[in-house]
């Protein structure tokens, strides 16, 4: 499961083996195995709120997650129900799913910023037997009318409350010396909620060879981890792929102390302190969160830094950003890709020659990923179609939660389809043009958003940058583009026609955004990603 030390790529895909074991159990290896060899070994630094910092052992974590999955075992929690987790980053958030894997038992991850209809949406079609929150979460769980009967245990860290078990309590009733339950790879351990981008979210169903599929993708993009003295972080929630399966649980599987801090917003002077202070080596970053550190300015002045990777998913990267990380990072960004459902199965690594602007990277060793027709064929170098995935594949979903029409309707053939455009060249790198929902028909063109927002980015009165399709009868579409100004300002038609101008030049006729709309923000999901279909409604 781990990525061979050999001198090139091709060698890399050639010597690759899973090796993933009969028996396998999450916690046991991301946690208790640690314990075992290094009990006072570093596994979370928690950094609060009002900057204290407070360091949390494999040993602690081992004795509170036994303790917690015990408690709640005794409680009826059994093995295959689900354990609804809504904490933001930090110990509990971590000792919660430990015990949930120890049990048997299924993780759901809730972002801390979810919404009350969000939450109950989830907790209703999970059917969450029990849930770990904090006041914040209570205060939303109260506003929902009706709570799911299913719902029978409601525990919060900040201590009891009325009905409500205070976290403290329940651990002490549990035993120190629980025995994990023996679980295979296939067992389901973790069920993360897609974004909805049509209809209602989807529960992506996850056994626990989960983490050992995602081990390849992360060690590309972060160059080999583990290394001296690597030391991890990332702003996205770990209610996420992007914040649990690209970097928490990877790191901790590597033994690799992983830096939490709790924020319910996205401040890059903040996120630059943050990796100085704690001398993070190794950031995974969303690009709208990239963007937004190179609109703060470079922090060379300010900031001493001593990163060794920068890994970025979620949305394309571009080649501005891509070339900033090199000017004010001092490294190549690594992007990658993949989605909730199968995770991480294309990346870049810069330290074997793996990396062109532009474009994702190529397949991570261990998955076989193509651009197909809409028949399965797959498709001829430069020729544009979806991004599939071949099964099996460890990382790859066990299925989509009471939906077996929707997760039939994910393949084709053996391909797991993704919903995503791209275009494969003759070396085997892959081109992300969008989302099959985000690209643009105007005049018989199919245009892809990502280059147009890449090329705004590139004006220096440009922060951030979405562009959508707009119904016309003409054109069917045209070009829109959402714009917030570097200075905060409100934009003026001078400006609208200075980056309608600036695009044509530098892209096409076709391309430049006919129409611009002035935001002093644009609509984000919790993972960083721009919701372009709230933008397109607007439109």
């Amino acid at each position: 499961m781990h990525l061979p030390r050999l001198p090139d790529y091709a060698a890399l895909r050639a010597a690759f083996r899973w090796h993933i074991p009969e028996r396998y159990n999450i916690a046991v290896d991301v946690c208790d195995r640690w314990a075992a060899l290094e009990p006072q070994r570093p596994a979370i630094i928690e950094v609060s709120r009002d900057w204290q910092v407070h360091p949390v052992s494999f040993g602690w974590l081992r004795e509170q997650s036994n303790r917690l999955a015990d408690a709640l075992g005794k409680r009826g929690v059994r093995r295959g129900e689900r354990l609804a987790i809504l904490l933001p980053q930090g110990r509990h958030v971590l000792t919660a799913h430990l015990a949930a894997y120890k049990l048997g038992a299924v993780a759901v991850p809730l972002a801390a910023l979810f919404g009350v209809d969000a939450l109950a949406y989830r907790l209703a079609d999970s059917g969450a037997k029990a849930i770990v929150t904090d006041d914040a979460g209570l205060a939303k769980l109260r506003q929902i009318p009706e709570l799911p009967a299913g719902l029978e245990l409601v525990v919060s860290i900040d201590g009891a409350d009325g009905g409500i078990m205070g976290w403290d309590t329940l651990v002490e009733e549990g035993s120190a010396d629980f025995v994990p339950a023996e679980t295979g790879p296939d067992d389901p351990a973790l069920m993360i909620y897609t974004s909805g981008t049509t209809g209602n979210p989807k529960g992506a169903l996850h056994g626990h060879r989960v983490l050992p599929g995602h081990l390849p993708g992360v060690q590309m993009p972060h160059e080999f981890m583990p290394q001296p003295g690597d030391r991890a972080w990332t702003p996205a929630d770990w209610a996420w792929a992007g914040g649990l399966l690209n970097m928490l649980l990877p790191a901790l599987h590597f033994g690799v102390a992983v830096v939490a801090r709790p924020v319910t917003r996205f401040e890059p002077d903040e996120a630059y302190r943050l990796m100085q202070d704690l001398a993070i080596r190794n950031a995974f970053v969303p690009p709208t969160a990239l963007r937004m550190l190179r609109g703060a300015g470079s922090p060379r002045d300010r900031f001493r830094l001593n990163l060794r990777t920068v890994a970025a998913a979620g949305e394309a990267l571009g080649a501005e950003t891509l070339e900033w990380g090199r000017e004010a990072l001092g490294l190549t960004i690594n992007e990658a890709y993949g989605q909730t459902e199968c995770n991480l199965v294309l990346a870049s690594c810069a330290g074997i020659g793996i990396s062109r602007p532009g474009c994702i990277g190529k397949a991570v060793p261990g998955h076989e990923v193509a651009i197909i027709r809409p028949d399965g064929s797959v498709c001829e170098p430069g020729e544009e179609g979806q991004i599939a995935v071949r099964r099996p594949d460890p990382v790859m979903f066990l299925g989509y939660w009471n939906n077996p029409a929707a997760t039939a309707a994910k393949f084709v053939g053996d391909w797991m389809i993704t919903g995503d455009e791209g275009v494969q060249d003759e070396d085997g790198y892959v081109r992300f043009i969008g989302r099959d929902d985000d690209i643009i028909t105007s005049s018989g063109y199919r245009i892809g958003p990502g280059e147009i927002e890449d090329c705004l980015l590139k004006h220096p009165e440009v922060a951030l940058a979405a562009v959508v399709g707009k119904p016309d009868a003409l054109r069917t579409e045209i070009v829109k583009a959402f714009v917030v100004p570097r200075d905060g300002g409100p934009g003026s038609p001078e400006l609208a026609a200075e980056l309608q101008a600036f695009v044509k030049a530098r892209l096409s006729a076709h391309e430049y955004p006919r129409e611009i709309a002035f935001r002093e923000e644009l609509p984000m999901t919790t993972t960083g990603k721009i919701i372009r279909r709230q933008l397109r409604a607007e439109a």
